[in-house]
């Protein structure tokens, strides 16, 4: 752990924002301590971590969730801390809570999904409008022989048809696979293998800053790698030629869905089958695939918006993401079960001007904007300008994740969009935790950069090594109990998912973020504290770049790092070992970075591949990445008595 001097960020920071006492007052969170008889937040937050049962019972009562049949128990932790069992015996699908309930209510005419294209087409759907496209996509899909247990990948942008085929595929009880829009071939064949997909959804292609980016082709080379995957459904969202078609296997939305019923039964699944398998990438090894669950993940993505966030019936949340990372999903689950709006845009935020989000922000009535702060240090450069145009008083709080902040950035967003008086929900989590760690809320002060501590129902803390408390310093982020949207493992390899969370401290979750506690008790998130690479906020495992460049017949081994970038948080930059009688020159190098951008998606492209004589690695052959990144931004190097050989160091700095 790390020990900085005490006025060094994150600490020394002033209270820049105070709770406002009406706010507080008509949140839905004092709602719910009014009904449960809750004097004050911190008991609150004390009585949903001592008493987890009774807090996940109550989150269910308060977002009314509905259940073919009631569970015995709402958590059964008899295989322990690391597997619980949740709502026990019941029978849901988490659709049912998402669109069909709302069908006799006033809901049903209120806005569910706003659209919004690059090239400024706007279209929207009420709940009526969305769940009769649903019955007709789930249809559609149960006309292909899909049904209960089917895994089915979603690899487009941000158009309608991602909606409506996402709950389309939970509607059937099938098994949403999630893919982030810019994957190249082999990202896209890694996960729809492991997952043994028997469907994909994709487009013709994508508008990137008005120019279309072909998508089906990449499908097809994955399709001819997947040997499962029996049926490709296709969007015309660029309307382009020449479309490759193989016949018998692809099949147009248009002609595949419209056509069906409006009304489709929603198949009755167990509270805990599989809703959703959705990769995250890690240090070492395949994509990890967070196992997620009817009343897991939905529930969480309910519970954050409607507790840290206050999002209420009829608010308008946009969080700008793809459906291939988690705010994807959340998105969309979360909204719904509050009876909210979500807004999808597909297409560049500062296109065809810096001032595209605040024309969204203005046009779709948004409360509740989700940035990163890698986005805000890009606006931030064109000053204030674009704002003035556009009238964003309508927002009530504007959300963050994905990377930490920078101060100036910050107080930048605080100031010019939210006025110095709206507050800044910084949150932060993961994918295997279905949302948030800790955020900031209305109920507590903010500083720059900061979070105002754990959400209702997380027992989190920052630790040291022995999983002890620590404050004033930096620590590991760890969670000591259980909660409802816990991923269930990773698919098909919960040895794995032991390794990865909870074999440092016995019993506790140890998340991988390096955080800190300061005297006043706000949080802070200070970056990983492993190797994962996160570009603009995606996480990129060192592995799937090594293993793109180990395939080069040029190159015998490579490692992958992060490095800082001012807008983008991180970029990657790969080291290389030749093969024997192998010589490095700019046009191999030139190869390797188009070979990786081809592979992972233009997003991902590397900031440039170095050549080396030797990698550092431990005695038992790991890279060891961190000293790499060290020596790379000239950092002290630490203890490296863990090295087979100090001088593959040197061979390092001789490169940069």
């Amino acid at each position: 752990m790390t020990d900085p001097a005490p006025n060094t960020f994150p600490f020394g920071q002033k209270i820049r924002w105070e709770p406002n006492s009406q706010w507080m007052a008509d949140s839905n969170l004092q709602a719910f301590m009014d009904r449960h008889g809750i004097a004050s937040y911190d008991d609150l937050l004390e009585r949903s971590t001592s008493d987890i049962e009774w807090f996940w019972d109550a989150v269910m009562d308060d977002l009314g969730i509905e259940f073919y049949q009631d569970y015995s128990n709402i958590v059964d932790l008899s295989d322990g801390v690391e597997f619980p069992r949740w709502c026990v015996d019941g029978r849901m699908n988490i659709v049912h809570n998402l669109l069909d309930r709302w069908q006799e209510t006033d809901v049903r005419d209120r806005i569910a999904l706003s659209w919004e294209g690059e090239e400024g087409v706007v279209k929207t759907w009420t709940y009526a409008e969305l769940h009769a496209d649903v019955c007709r996509c789930a249809n559609a899909l149960k006309s292909l022989g899909l049904g209960i247990g089917d895994a089915v990948g979603l690899f487009m942008p941000m158009v309608p048809e991602l909606a409506i085929a996402f709950l389309a595929i939970a509607k059937i009880g099938g098994i949403i696979l999630p893919l982030f829009s810019g994957y190249g071939t082999s990202a896209v064949v890694t996960r729809l293998r492991d997952a043994d997909a028997r469907a994909l959804f994709t487009a013709d292609g994508s508008f990137r800053r008005g120019k279309p980016v072909p998508m089906k082709p990449i499908a097809d080379e994955a399709a001819e790698q997947v040997a499962t995957l029996e049926h490709i459904i296709v969007t015309s969202r660029c309307g382009l030629e020449d479309v490759p078609w193989t016949q018998g296997r692809d099949h147009w939305w248009h002609d595949l869905v419209p056509g069906q019923s409006a009304e489709a039964e929603t198949m009755q699944t167990d509270a805990e089958d599989v809703v959703m398998v959705i990769y995250t990438s890690g240090t070492t090894g395949r994509p990890k695939g967070a196992v997620h669950t009817h009343c897991g993940f939905p529930i969480k993505a309910a519970q954050d918006l409607r507790h840290a966030m206050d999002l209420k019936p009829g608010d308008v949340l946009y969080w700008m993401s793809d459906m291939g990372w988690m705010m994807g999903p959340w998105l969309v689950f979360g909204s719904l079960l509050n009876a909210a709006t979500m807004v999808f845009y597909d297409g560049g935020p500062d296109y065809p001007d810096v001032d595209r989000v605040w024309s969204i922000v203005e046009r779709h009535r948004v409360t509740h904007l989700g940035v990163s702060p890698s986005l805000i240090r890009t606006l931030r450069a064109h000053g204030t300008a674009p704002i003035e145009k556009h009238d964003v008083s309508v927002l009530r709080a504007v959300g963050s994740t994905g990377s930490p902040w920078d101060p100036e950035s910050w107080s930048w967003l605080f100031e010019k969009v939210l006025e110095g008086r709206k507050p800044i929900l910084n949150y932060t989590g993961g994918t295997e935790v279905s949302g948030g760690i800790i955020s900031a809320s209305f109920f507590r002060p903010l500083k720059p950069c900061s979070f105002g501590g754990p959400i209702p129902g997380m027992d989190a803390d920052v630790v040291d090594e022995a999983g002890k408390p620590v404050r004033g310093v930096v620590g590991e982020l760890a969670i000591r109990k259980p909660w409802i949207g816990m991923t269930r493992g990773f698919w098909n390899d919960n040895k794995r998912y032991l390794e990865t969370y909870w074999s440092r401290v016995k019993g506790m979750w140890i998340h991988g973020d390096f955080a800190a506690i300061d005297k006043d008790g706000l949080w802070y998130i200070l970056g990983r504290s492993d190797d994962t690479i996160k570009v603009a906020g995606k996480r990129l495992g060192p592995a799937e770049v090594e293993a793109i460049l180990n395939g080069h017949p040029d190159v015998r081994e490579s490692a992958a790092i992060g490095v800082p970038h001012p807008v983008k948080d991180q970029e990657v930059v790969a080291f290389c070992v030749l093969a024997g009688g192998k010589s490095p020159d700019e046009a191999l190098r030139s190869e390797l970075v188009e070979l990786v951008t081809a592979e992972l998606g233009k997003p991902l492209k590397p900031r440039t591949v170095l050549f080396v004589e030797a990698l550092p690695k431990t005695r038992n052959a790991k890279v060891m990445r961190r000293l790499i990144r060290s020596v790379y931004l000239d950092e002290p190097v630490g203890d490296v008595s863990s090295l087979e050989d100090s001088s593959a160091l040197d061979a390092i700095r001789d490169a940069v």
